[in-house]
This record gives structure tokens, C-alpha cells and sequence, in this order.
């Protein structure tokens, strides 16, 4: 049986509904993620909470996060991936639900560790998934629809978070969105109960490149270093932001919520905008090679410039700054998955985005801490956005230079 014989029948298996259930998944994913850092300011003095520990906390989900992104990239391409994100939005949620009754420092760190397994299976779900099924053409629209979810997690989370925390308080907000995230499983179960979309090793015995030949490849390495990159600017953003605002700006909680939200509002539509353009430029004639390479440097040395200018201009220029740094990094965010989805193909699209997204996401075990000393050390901001500006310009060299070029991996036949 042919490759393009045995993919027939899940293309046609493939629901419409599925893609934007794909980027609901990451919308709720980001929502119940960045609770903690909304809710830092409250935290922090209910629980009396050093700087250093609210980063110990953001830090701990990706403990578990980043093994679990390789372990879940396997679990797609091997077995049900419907299933999957099915059980580990299941588990993500009910971690954010039982958020809102922990009694100190020790109960939050477990249950952020539980968070981090359960969401360690969207991304490498929605890959595979996208990789299979959606043609090569239409690759940055899909991913770009992915990552307004992504964008607008953190804006429903922060701008409705912030401000029913100033009700309800962070306990019941945690509570609430824990017990709404459950509710996709409803449409998800509905669309894909039937579905069996197993590995493609599954249809094509020993097609599927190993962990080994994965390993083997520049292009991972490039692609792990550029989206390690981009993860230690956003989840500065995501992390940090909130704080920021309220303790070395003095904003109200109600006022960060209404910040923070138009932030990653303008991250949603520089992700739409960058998604579409591309797709587009491809269908003139580029290649895709020169399209995503093109905005993967200009939107690199973009965001750290305003990262730069946060550290030295007045404050009220930074917010401004702020809003340049989210539409930048909005507009990397489709090519980051369709790189890595063109690279390494649909045979080994979710072990490669595990990978590549595992190694990526050590920026959100080292990026927290490392941001949360500095500020106690030095009672700033200042030095840590000079810092990221610095973790934004890797990604310069892993897109631009170690990637040779995009296009597909030319796999061994196993």
C-alpha cells in the first residue's frame, strides 16, 4: 500500500470541526495555564510568597511538561491521538479545579506538576494531526488558527480572570475555569469518537522515522534552539507581565487585566495575519523556505528590540513597547509548528514537535526562576528585560542559520 493510498481514507475521515476544536484545546490550554501568573498578586500576599517561589511555581509545570511533550508526540504518532488530547485535557483540567483549594506553597507545586502533564499532549496532537490531514498549502492558516488560541488563552485568562478575581477571588476563578475546560470534551467526543487516526507506522509498516534518526538531524537542533528562543521572550511575557504591571507600574488588578488582555489580543492578529500573509506569498511562488525564514528574522530581532526598550524608556512608552513585542512574537508563532511539521513530515510530525517543542520548553523551567532572582536581587525589571532581549536574538541563528533549509526530510525507509 502507498503512502498516498493509505492516507486517502483519513483525509476523508477528517471532520472540518476538528482544526478549530484543535485550537480550542490550546485556547483552554493557555487559559488554565496562565492562572497562576493573573493571580500572582494575590498569591503572592495571601500566601506570603517570595518572588522566588511564584517562579519556582511557574517553573514546576514545565517540569513536567517538557518529558512529557516527547512522551505525548509518541503516544500521537503511535497510537489514538483523539484519545489522547482527549485524556490529558481531562487531566489538565481537573488539576486547574483543584487549584483553587490548595492551602500553600507545597499543594500548588504538585498540582502544577500534574497541570504540566496533562497539557503536554496539545501541541503534539494538534502536529500530528495537522501534519496528516491539512495540505502543505494550507499550513500557516492551520497553524495560525492554532496559535490565536494560544494568543487568546492568555487574553481571556488575564483581561476576565483579573477582573473576576477582584469578586470571586482567585480561588473561585480557578475553580470556575477548571470546571468549564472539562466541557470540550463534550463536541470533542461527539467528532472523533469513532475516528481510530493511528500512527502512520500503523498504515505503513516501518515508515515512521525512530527517536535516533530524529535525533540525528541539524534541522532539529536549529528548530529546538529558535523555538527555545521564542518561548523564553512569551513566557516572559505570559509569566511576568501581570506582576510587572501591578508592582513596578502600579496598575490595579483590574487595569492589568485590561492591558494584558489587548496584549494578547494583538498577538492573536499578528498570528492571523502572519498565518494568512504566508500562505499567501507561498501561493505567488515563494518557497517556503523563504517565507518562514523571512519572518522568522524580522520578528526576532523585532521582539528584542522592544524588549530592549522596555529596560530603558519611560514607562509608559514600555506598555507601548509591550504591544510591538506581542504582535512580533504573534507573527512567529504559525511557522514555529509548520516548520517543524514540513521538516519532519507526516510519518514523524509528533515525536519531531515532542522533541523540538521538549527542548523549547526548558526556557519555561529556566526563564521563571531565573527572572524571579533577578528581581529580588535587584528590585527591578530592568535586567531581566535586557536578559530576554538576549534569549530573543538565539532564534536569529537557530531559524536563520542551522536550519539549511525547510523543506521535508528525506527519511530512510525503516
Amino acid at each position: 500500500m502507498t503512502t498516498e493510498t493509505a492516507a486517502k481514507p483519513l483525509r476523508e475521515a477528517f471532520s472540518p470541526f476538528i482544526v478549530p476544536l484543535l485550537a480550542a484545546a490550546v485556547f483552554i490550554n493557555y487559559v488554565d495555564r496562565g492562572g497562576l501568573a493573573t493571580a500572582a498578586p494575590l498569591i503572592k500576599d495571601e500566601l506570603a510568597l517570595t518572588s522566588t517561589q511564584i517562579g519556582i511555581l511557574i517553573s514546576a509545570f514545565f517540569w513536567t511538561y517538557t518529558p512529557g511533550l516527547v512522551l505525548s508526540g509518541w503516544m500521537a504518532d503511535r497510537f489514538n491521538a483523539y484519545k489522547t488530547l482527549a485524556a490529558g485535557l481531562a487531566i489538565w483540567s481537573l488539576a486547574t479545579f483543584f487549584s483553587g483549594f490548595a492551602a500553600g506553597f507545597v499543594a500548588l507545586l504538585m498540582l502544577r506538576l500534574l497541570l504540566g502533564v496533562g497539557e503536554s499532549a496539545a501541541f503534539p496532537v494538534s502536529s500530528t494531526l495537522i501534519a496528516r490531514h491539512v495540505p502543505a498549502a494550507r499550513l500557516g492558516a492551520a497553524n495560525g488558527l492554532i496559535i490565536v488560541g494560544l494568543s487568546l488563552g492568555p487574553a481571556v485568562g488575564i483581561f476576565f480572570g483579573g477582573h473576576l478575581m477582584e469578586t470571586l477571588g482567585w480561588r473561585g476563578v480557578f475553580i470556575m475555569f477548571g470546571a468549564i475546560s472539562l466541557l470540550w470534551l463534550v463536541p470533542w467526543l461527539l467528532v472523533t469518537g469513532r475516528l481510530t487516526d493511528r500512527g502512520a507506522a500503523d498504515h505503513e509498516p516501518g515508515a515512521g522515522p525512530s527517536f535516533p534518526d530524529i535525533f540525528r538531524r541539524p534541522e532539529l537542533w536549529g528548530a529546538s534552539l529558535g523555538h527555545f528562543s521564542v518561548n523564553f521572550a512569551f513566557y516572559f511575557v505570559v509569566s511576568w507581565i501581570p506582576l510587572y504591571l501591578v508592582k513596578s507600574q502600579g496598575y490595579t488588578l483590574g487595569e492589568m487585566a485590561n492591558v494584558g488582555g489587548g496584549l494578547y489580543l494583538v498577538y492573536a492578529g499578528g498570528s492571523f495575519l502572519s498565518g494568512w500573509l504566508s500562505d499567501r506569498w507561498i501561493a505567488t511562488g515563494a518557497t517556503p523556505n523563504r517565507a518562514r525564514k523571512t519572518i522568522f528574522v524580522c520578528a526576532h530581532l523585532v521582539t528584542a528590540a522592544g524588549l530592549l526598550a522596555c529596560a530603558y524608556v519611560a514607562p509608559q512608552v514600555a506598555i507601548g513597547c509591550l504591544f510591538v513585542v506581542a504582535f512580533a512574537l504573534g507573527a512567529v508563532g504559525p511557522h514555529i509548528f509548520a516548520t517543524g511539521q514540513t521538516l519532519a513530515g507526516p510519518k514523524a510530525a509528533g515525536k519531531w514537535i515532542g522533541v523540538q517543542n521538549g527542548w523549547a520548553n526548558f526556557a519555561g523551567i529556566l526563564g521563571p526562576i531565573i527572572t524571579g532572582m533577578i528581581v529580588d536581587s535587584t528590585g527591578s525589571f530592568h535586567a531581566a528585560f535586557i536578559v530576554t532581549a538576549a534569549g530573543a536574538l538565539l532564534g536569529v541563528a537557530g531559524w536563520g542559520l542551522m536550519i539549511r533549509k525547510i523543506e521535508p526530510v528525506p527519511w530512510k525507509a525503516g
